[in-house]
């Protein structure tokens, strides 16, 4: 290293990315080391608010956290790592824009998140959409609230069924948050649709296990499956989704559902570019083996400098309440680890021994839609009203920074004496089709072929004719 001041590369700027940086800024003194954060994304997404942004309950830029805004001291990079070879200590960044190029440290924080894990079922990578990022979120938003529009000018019929289908895949805690808020979203849609009534919108989660919501107790979990049961939605269980060509959804019981809004959230897995373009120790699942006291390694060796948290790390688990021994990927994890990492990382640069992770599990809140939701802790089970009312406490105080705090709160605190927001902003995706349709453009080009006074034809000449206006 030419540079005297310790050089910290943080990869990935979600949740453990930005509480790392966040912290690291707070515990590091002026001039101790220079910290850089690389994501292509400039911001960091506050994934438990993604199904009521879904939903239209939360604004969309309320629930992503600027990372320029709130890292004063730390070098934001829009760019992704796409290798990491810390035998050398040096990265290839490459940037949104330009040529990838060379970065080298001293200590690495990999906090890469995790990606959607798919399996190769024909039609789902052409058919349907995740719910890992704001993008999805809002894209699920505006697809369903288009499909509405669609169908009031429709007669009865197939066409109308599959605009008015959604299914979602995956019966764990995004699937079902999502599912509920949807399904709560298309009842109040449906009074805005003179056309339209609430038998005609239909909504389906498949789920290969035997049950929903593992996080959470058998009896709170088919609390759930009657309660979506009132609302119209079916469940379908011990059931797997074989095929989803051209939007028809094929189950393993012979079902076939067609559907125009597939959304798959049947598990995740460690960021793929990171892990594999890294000469980092690997787990068998593919992700980055960590010690309880968050440096890569094992028991028995660690690796200097290099260090991991969040979904794209293998933790251990010393509560003895984690899957195979290891953190589970949450939020409650991510955000923790983070805050213990910056701690360690400026406890190792100032030549002292780091911590290791202890966190038990605090229980898990789930939304429902609009004054209804599901709280676990331990044998503690709330449902309905005051867990919804838990829910929304626990994640807007959970919610980075009070600037966005504020932002979330006052937003629900409209839609309170508001109602939901119903605008539709589908073609946002497409935001130059009107410019395109009516933009005036040059006029072909003219060619005349005269004849002189013989007969025979002159050479063409081009005519230019100015632009029309």
């Amino acid at each position: 290293m030419t540079n005297t001041v310790p050089k910290i590369l943080i990869v990935g700027g979600g949740y453990a990315g930005f509480y790392t940086a966040w912290k690291l800024e707070k515990h590091l003194r002026k001039g101790e080391a220079e910290v850089t954060i690389v994501d292509p994304l400039p911001y960091m997404t506050y994934q438990p608010f993604l199904p009521e942004v879904a939903a239209g309950s939360i604004e969309a830029r309320h629930s992503v956290v600027a990372l320029r805004r709130h890292l004063k001291r730390t070098n934001v990079l829009a760019a992704k790592v796409t290798g990491i070879e810390h035998a050398r200590k040096v990265a290839t960044i490459t940037p949104i824009e330009g040529d990838p190029f060379e970065f080298e440290y001293e200590h690495i924080v990999v906090t890469a998140g995790a990606v959607s894990r798919t399996f190769p079922i024909p039609g789902i990578a052409d058919n349907a959409i995740g719910l890992k990022t704001i993008e999805e979120a809002v894209a699920i938003r505006d697809r369903l609230m288009s499909n509405f529009d669609k169908a009031s000018v429709l007669p009865p019929g197939p066409a109308r069924d599959r605009l008015l289908t959604t299914v979602v895949i995956g019966g764990g805690f995004a699937g079902i948050e999502v599912f509920a808020e949807l399904r709560s979203l298309a009842s109040a849609l449906v009074s805005s649709y003179p056309q339209l009534s609430f038998e005609d919108t239909h909504f389906h989660l498949v789920e290969a296990m035997g049950r929903i919501m593992p996080e959470v107790s058998l009896k709170t979990s088919e609390w759930v499956l009657k309660d979506l049961a009132k609302r119209g939605a079916s469940v379908h269980l011990d059931t797997q989704v074989t095929g989803a060509v051209d939007g028809n959804v094929e189950l393993s019981t012979g079902e076939i559902i067609p559907s125009d809004l597939i959304i798959w959230t049947a598990g995740v897995m460690a960021n793929p570019t990171v892990v594999r373009g890294s000469d980092l120790l690997v787990e068998e699942r593919g992700r980055i083996l960590t010690r309880a006291d968050l440096r890569v390694g094992t028991d028995e060796e660690v690796v200097q400098g290099a260090w991991a948290a969040g979904d794209v790390s293998a933790v251990p688990d010393l509560s003895g309440g984690g899957v195979g021994g290891y953190c589970v990927p949450n939020a409650q994890h991510a955000v923790r680890q983070a805050k213990l990492l910056a701690k360690n990382l400026t406890a190792v640069l100032r030549g002292e021994l780091p911590r290791e992770y202890y966190h038990k599990n605090l229980g898990a809140v789930a939304g429902l839609g609009l004054y209804n939701g599901v709280f676990q802790s331990g044998n503690l089970a709330l449902k309905g009203f005051v867990a919804w009312v838990a829910h929304r406490g626990y994640h807007g105080m959970a919610m980075p920074s009070w600037e966005r705090k504020w932002r979330v709160l006052w937003g629900w605190w409209n839609n309170l004496w508001l109602g939901r927001d119903l605008v539709n902003l589908s073609t946002v995706q497409n935001p130059r089709y009107v410019f395109e349709e009516f933009a005036a453009r040059p006029r072909p080009q003219v060619v005349a072929n005269p004849v002189d006074d013989k007969g025979a034809k002159k050479p063409a000449k081009s005519v230019k004719v100015a632009a029309s206006r």
